[in-house]
């Protein structure tokens, strides 16, 4: 699937991993965050926001400000990277959202995140697990929707989103809740600790 872009956060502190750059950390011998980058290849453009020195060909780095402020804070400088929407080709205006620690992310998984959005008439869709919990950063969003929603905030906020809350982001959106039934472990896993390495480097074996 094309016609979308894609945002991938990947600036977050790992405080339970020791303050590492938790997205570069392999897994089956691939960073995590190349992995969420390869699935979603087909996205144009492809936006880091965090810290990456080098990044690969198609790949737009930029950070929050300030570094380290937060989901909301990445979400807006990673929109802020996107062109216009007119700049879009047909069918567009969509974005991934996703975090740089999803080792388990597949295409087919965004890809079925797309279609939801795009058949649903709702502003975005969001992976939920067995108990219902949403993904938050595993998701796919009309573009301007989002942007719109981060504007929102950031006014209700005084014009600052250190510190903002994903959940208060999303909370005038539409949102389809899409449970994953493909093969394979759950593509929303996130590595937030050391276990939750060994356990998605077990899968991947």
């Amino acid at each position: 699937m094309t016609g979308f872009a894609a945002v991938v956060l990947a600036g977050g502190a790992a405080r339970r991993m020791g303050g590492v750059d938790k997205p570069d950390v392999p897994v089956g011998g691939v960073a995590m965050r190349d992995r969420v980058l390869a699935a979603v290849a087909g996205a144009d453009p492809r936006v880091v926001v965090g810290p990456l020195a080098d990044p690969p060909p198609g790949v737009l780095a930029v950070r929050e400000e300030p570094p380290g402020a937060g989901p909301v804070a990445a979400t807006a400088a990673g929109l802020a990277a996107l062109p216009a929407p007119a700049a879009f080709a047909e069918p567009a205006g969509l974005v991934a959202l996703l975090a740089g620690d999803l080792p388990l992310l597949t295409a087919d998984a965004v890809d079925l995140l797309t279609r939801t959005v795009r058949a649903g008439g709702v502003d975005g869709a969001l992976y939920v697990d067995a108990t219902g919990r949403r993904q938050l950063l595993c998701g796919v969003w009309r573009t301007e929707r989002l942007r719109a929603a981060v504007d929102r905030l950031a006014a209700q906020r005084g014009g600052g989103l250190v510190g903002a809350s994903m959940r208060v982001l999303f909370g005038g959106l539409s949102v389809a809740e899409v449970t994953w039934s493909g093969t394979g472990a759950a593509p929303w896993f996130d590595c937030d600790t050391d276990q939750d390495v060994r356990q998605a480097r077990e899968w991947v074996r």
